[in-house]
């Protein structure tokens, strides 16, 4: 069975400014990584706009109406906070990157894709239930597993990250809930200042790692903490906030990882879910700011969902 490949157009029209790290050209040149041959037998899906409902499983009304009524003239943009910011094409960009997680838990629900690798910006997983951050407005994992709670039934479900940054916003949204799973791997003290314990409850496992931690580093956090804490609780599905900003390249952080501990990671998380899900992953994309080390990162990763 296929994996397929969720992607929009709409998400190359937020621009942020031409300052910004979180630039249209990040996902230009995922996509171009994977034209690669290697990469045919990906089903490449035009990723939907989130529904109204979508959105509000996760985040509040007024949040979300917020979000969508803000629509700068042309050439302006509109700040949320000190990274945070709106241009003209950014709420349909936004839409576009919620709807896209959504629509690869149904594909993979559905049978038709085992496995789903959602290429979308804005990124999403500091996006808290009331508040844009972090370059993030609508949180994309976190809506991806609702979906697969609100129309599938499923009960357990998980979010692993491993983006340089931990995903407050996540944490936030699973915080409460038992049946939400949530574990992080990330650099610390960095922004956005927050995962710094190991967890605050069983269902939600932080591992900071310090400033200039190295693969070996890495792998012990997912070995030893991460990946049995996921194992023991067996989801029905695995989402993945796959950031590659952990890259040793990358210039917003002090981690020191390569793509083959991208790799690593994601053939982990695929054997894994073939023990506990059937399979079924969808990985959503969040940071990575060196261009060629996010290409080679985000290559390496599909390889593992592929199994090639």
């Amino acid at each position: 069975m296929s994996v397929a490949l969720f992607t929009h157009l709409a998400c190359l029209d937020h621009d942020p400014g031409g300052w910004h790290p979180e630039c249209p050209d990040r996902l230009r040149a995922v996509l171009r990584a994977l034209e690669a041959p290697e990469f045919a037998p990906l089903l490449r899906e035009e990723a939907p706009p989130a529904r109204h409902e979508q959105l509000t499983r996760v985040h509040g009304a007024d949040y979300v109406a917020a979000i969508l009524a803000t629509r700068p003239a042309e050439g302006d943009i509109v700040p949320f906070d000190a990274d945070t910011m709106m241009s003209r094409g950014s709420a349909e960009a936004a839409l576009h990157a919620a709807g896209g997680a959504a629509a690869a838990v149904d594909a993979v629900m559905e049978g038709w894709a085992r496995a789903a690798f959602v290429a979308v910006r804005p990124p999403g997983h500091h996006a808290e239930p009331g508040r844009a951050m972090g370059f993030c407005f609508f949180n994309n994992a976190a809506i991806a597993a609702e979906q697969a709670r609100a129309r599938w039934g499923l009960r357990r479900v998980a979010v692993v990250d491993f983006d340089v940054h931990h995903g407050n916003g996540t944490e936030a949204a699973f915080a409460a809930d038992p049946d939400l799973f949530y574990a992080s791997s990330h650099q610390y003290p960095c922004y956005p200042g927050t995962g710094a314990a190991r967890g605050i409850a069983d269902h939600i496992v932080n591992v900071p790692l310090a400033p200039g931690s190295d693969g070996g580093d890495f792998r012990i956090a997912w070995e030893t903490t991460l990946l049995p804490a996921l194992d023991a609780f067996a989801p029905e599905l695995l989402i993945i906030s796959a950031g590659f900003d952990a890259h040793h390249a990358d210039p917003l952080a002090e981690l020191r990882l390569t793509e083959r501990d991208f790799a690593w990671v994601s053939e982990k998380l695929v054997a894994c879910a073939k023990t506990h899900a059937g399979g079924r992953i969808v990985s959503v994309l969040e940071g990575g700011y060196n261009l060629d080390a996010l290409a080679a990162s985000a290559a390496a990763h599909v390889r593992a969902l592929m199994g090639i």
